[in-house]
């Protein structure tokens, strides 16, 4: 289903209108009480729930990735954080009491308000999953909700207003499909909080427009993650899960990881056990690649920006160690590795977002650390090694948004923990009770006796 999507100017009026509707009811909102949020999020629940397959077929028509990946990634994790928000949301709410230093015998404490009217803007990458968490941390923190999902994913942004419209009043929560137009004419609005997932170049766009009404932003970015091999680690697993990683979505995730480390005497053996893991799980006894295994590339415009790397990179020496195969007619890469990389290529400057991993050999921990240090500060930081030693030295010496020891995506995966970025690769972080945190302002009461 081919469409013209709406622009800004098609929309103008229902954009002013909506957003003055949404000013007016965030003060009610705000003062809703935890029942009134939780019946709000078991709505979004049930709606996402019964849109179950129409969002698996609408992902699937916008990206070409593995079904399973998208019931995961699309429904069961947002239906998963919808209800981990209405299990806990008593227990967020309630004042945080502090004992004034001042006068013990007064009171003091920390009271979580809604911050008002917020916008969200979701990415083309996970394009339900990365949007609606964040929508329902707003809800539960108490806020009114503007959403766009990117235009590189249409079909999944009808589906999704479908979602929203079913779920919720639009003086809670609205949805506005559209082209690129339509979120310039959004940032243009005094937002209490904007939430956008997204790439460092946009972030600044967002962050820049935030400015000109001093709103709030945070911003979930990327950046190329690292990872540190040290000698003692198990190049087996460590070789098995890159390869899972890079074929999760195609590597087109924001904590995939974007580089390797690895002593020159492991190499090979990492090289092998990546060519094997892909072998086995992605390819059939005909040698061909199974393509409902791996997420295309989103457009032609990211084919061919990663494999202008890829051809920068061969053409200044690199080695093509496993795959190395552009299917342009369909915008599909095989899993790649790449060694002999410097970092004069380009491969080792931009993020990749393609499932194409280069790797750089190193001799002293100092030396891995030094060109991390020398660079912006990733989204994700992986390091293996049985030496708890080496492990404190890489998390001392080094900055990232969030960190995996001997595994990959972990520290995203566990929602107890923060997940966000630093600098260049976000601000601001979110999941589970660090969600309602985020859309929330933290009030400071002082009742004297």
């Amino acid at each position: 289903m081919t469409t013209t999507a709406p622009t800004a100017a098609d929309l103008a009026d229902d954009i002013r209108r909506v957003f003055a509707l949404q000013q007016a009811h965030q003060w009610e909102a705000k003062a809703s009480s935890a029942e009134v949020r939780k019946a709000k999020l078991a709505r979004l629940k049930a709606a996402v729930e019964a849109h179950a397959d129409a969002i698996i077929a609408a992902v699937l028509e916008d990206t070409r990735k593995p079904v399973g990946e998208i019931r995961v990634t699309e429904v069961l994790n947002v239906t998963g954080n919808i209800q981990r928000n209405i299990d806990n949301l008593d227990a967020w709410m309630a004042p945080t009491e502090v004992t004034p230093s001042l006068n013990p015998a007064d009171r003091a404490q920390i009271i979580y308000e809604a911050r008002g009217v917020c916008l969200v803007l979701g990415p083309w990458n996970f394009p339900l999953g990365l949007a609606l968490g964040p929508v329902a941390a707003a809800i539960a923190a108490g806020n009114t909700c503007i959403v766009k999902l990117t235009d590189l994913c249409p079909a999944t942004a009808r589906v999704a207003a479908a979602i929203i419209r079913e779920a919720f009043d639009e003086k809670d929560v609205a949805l506005f499909e559209g082209d690129v137009s339509v979120a310039t004419a959004l940032l243009d609005l005094p937002f209490s909080h904007i939430f956008f997932t997204g790439s460092p170049r946009v972030g600044k766009i967002v962050m820049a427009a935030a400015a000109k009404h001093l709103t709030t932003v945070t911003l979930e970015l990327g950046g190329k993650s690292p990872v540190i091999v040290d000698d003692g680690a198990d190049i087996g697993k460590v070789a098995a899960q890159l390869a899972a990683a890079k074929q999760f979505n195609g590597g087109q995730a924001c904590i995939s990881p974007d580089y390797v480390f690895v002593k020159e005497a492991q190499k090979a053996a990492l090289v092998e056990g990546f060519a094997a893991s892909v072998r086995a799980n992605l390819y059939g006894d005909d040698g061909q690649l199974k393509k409902d295994g791996i997420a295309q590339v989103v457009n032609q415009a990211n084919f061919d920006r990663v494999k202008g790397m890829f051809d920068d990179a061969v053409a200044k020496g690199a080695t093509v160690a496993v795959g190395g195969t552009f299917e342009a007619e369909d915008l599909t890469i095989h899993p790649t590795m790449l060694t002999d990389v410097t970092p004069q290529m380009t491969i080792l400057q931009d993020e990749i977002f393609a499932p194409v991993i280069p790797v750089m050999t190193y001799e002293s921990l100092d030396q891995a650390i030094g060109y991390i240090e020398a660079r912006d500060k990733p989204l994700a930081l992986y390091v293996y090694s049985p030496d708890e030693n080496v492990v404190e030295t890489v998390l001392a010496r080094t900055s990232s948004g969030g960190v995996t020891v001997n595994g990959v995506f972990s520290h995203y995966l566990e929602n107890n923990l923060p997940f966000g970025g630093v600098n260049t690769s976000g601000m601001g972080s979110y999941h589970g009770y660090f969600g309602f945190k985020c859309f929330s302002h933290e009030r400071a009461v002082y009742r004297h006796q």
